[in-house]
């Protein structure tokens, strides 16, 4: 199906999806560039609709891109998933429904997928992020890339403030938010099920006690990090819970969400890695 008009329903509706009020009403988000349409097929998400403009394809983009509608057309046949819908539109309909300055002509409308916390399988001895209060989508992608390229065996949001489905998430995770495990409650409810996996907490706070070095991730556990503005709640605090510091040797008191992640899921890997 074929659409060059901007004042087409549906693209007038893709574009709302911009929105998180319409992303909530909706319960759909935008899936935009090749390589996320391939991680959310990846990561069991249910695709709607694939909107494609190939003239604005490099012919390497094109190639890509007919071997991820290819395996969206194969598990459209195998997969419990719905349907899908797909339309050729013109240039201009395309940079209309687009998010930013980045077009790699395809475009698709996907279901919010709803994962509950006890629904979450890990391995043994796992390795769990949990982000609390956290306020920008793009610093949301950020922790999330980093805990997928550390192997960070899951990510709990609790009490986010923003979108996980927000367009600059899933860009500043380069897709990842589509293929790590990620369930978003509470603080309350988060407490519960780490103590009840029996995981070690380790919070990462300004005044922690321990260097972040002197800490055991061997043996897996929680890495507990908090809002730049607010920092972790009183709710983080406790006989179970080990409060962790990084070494701040300039004038500021503390890094970026992004950079303290990166930096502890990887000295966790480092540790793991050795065992």
């Amino acid at each position: 199906m074929e659409i060059n008009s901007l004042q087409n329903a549906r693209v007038k509706n893709v574009v709302r999806l911009r929105d998180g009020r319409h992303r909530q009403k909706q319960d759909r988000f935008l899936v935009d560039g090749i390589r996320e349409l391939s991680r959310a097929n990846r990561g069991g998400i249910e695709i709607v609709e694939v909107f494609v403009c190939r003239e604005i394809c490099t012919e390497e983009q094109q190639q890509r891109l007919e071997e991820v509608l290819n395996q969206l057309r194969q598990d459209k046949g195998t997969s419990t998933r719905g349907a899908w819908n797909l339309f050729q539109v013109s240039k201009n309909v395309f940079h209309k429904m687009a998010f930013g300055d980045r077009a790699e002509g395809v475009l698709a409308v996907a279901q919010v997928p709803h994962w509950e916390l006890e629904d979450l399988k890990l391995p043994e001895k796992p390795l769990v992020a949990v982000i609390e209060g956290i306020e920008k989508p793009g610093n949301i992608g950020a922790v999330i890339r980093s805990a997928d390229a550390a192997a960070i065996d899951a990510v709990i949001l609790a009490d986010c403030r923003t979108d996980l489905f927000n367009p600059n998430a899933i860009r500043a995770s380069l897709g990842t938010v589509l293929t790590l495990p990620i369930r978003e409650t509470s603080t309350p409810a988060s407490l519960t099920w780490l103590r009840a996996q029996g995981l070690p907490i380790f919070t990462a706070r300004v005044d922690g006690s321990v260097p972040y070095t002197e800490i055991d991730f061997r043996c897996g556990g929680a890495i507990v990090l908090g809002s730049e503005a607010d920092g972790l709640t009183d709710e983080w605090s406790g006989d179970d819970i080990q409060a962790v510091r990084l070494p701040m040797l300039g004038v500021a008191d503390s890094l970026n969400i992004s950079a303290t992640a990166a930096v502890l899921f990887f000295e966790a890997l480092r540790q793991r890695e050795q065992t």
